[in-house]
């Protein structure tokens, strides 16, 4: 079965937490983990363009409208198209999970609903019904707030792990955790630090 997880984050993420999500998407493209992200500018495109970087790795990409932040539908993709981009235009009627998440949805303008809708398959897929393994994320305040804790949300519900990179102690645990497992080599947390350091 395919590991799919999500990137995303503030537009205002920090540089250095750019870098890190950079590296990341790097190291994950390169476990053939699968990216699931909003082609927002900040966060979303750091983890897209660690992805890109690499020789393989695909990504799916949730856009609202077509055309947001320069991104098509189904024209984003590298020249030899490896890794494999998919971008979906995230459907307007399916707003029904969005509003069960979001506390004010009446309210929202129209744009800012399909935004929110949008959350919902960056977590769980294009069908809505395939599960992240995993969120990485990054919100100003650490918590479940902005266009990014609405899709917090939906995964605690959902129990896949959030991990946001306000604390990067939590993205550490997460590595030792797998790399007791086995699924990550041993060290493979800190080559990504070294990277991000040296990147600077």
């Amino acid at each position: 079965m395919d590991n799919y997880y999500a990137g995303i984050g503030s537009r205002e993420t920090p540089v250095k937490v750019l870098w890190v999500m950079y590296y990341l998407a790097r190291f994950l493209a390169d476990k053939n983990w699968i990216l699931r992200s909003g082609g927002a500018s900040g966060a979303d495109t750091a983890f897209e363009r660690g992805v890109l970087s690499q020789e393989h790795g695909d990504l799916d990409i949730f856009l609202p409208w077509d055309g947001f932040n320069g991104r098509k539908v189904n024209t984003y993709v590298k020249e030899s198209d490896v890794p494999v981009v998919r971008t979906y235009l995230v459907p307007e009627y399916n707003e029904m999970m969005a509003r069960q998440y979001h506390p004010s949805f009446r309210s929202l303008s129209s744009s800012a609903r399909k935004l929110m809708s949008r959350n919902s398959y960056q977590i769980l897929g294009s069908e809505l019904k395939l599960p992240s393994k995993v969120v990485f994320c990054y919100t100003g305040d650490g918590k479940a707030s902005g266009g990014t804790g609405q899709a917090i949300r939906i995964a605690r519900d959902y129990n896949i792990p959030v991990i946001n990179l306000h604390n990067m102690s939590a993205l550490q645990r997460y590595f030792e955790e797998q790399e007791r497992n086995g699924t990550f080599l041993t060290g493979s947390y800190s080559n990504i630090l070294q990277q991000v350091n040296n990147a600077k």
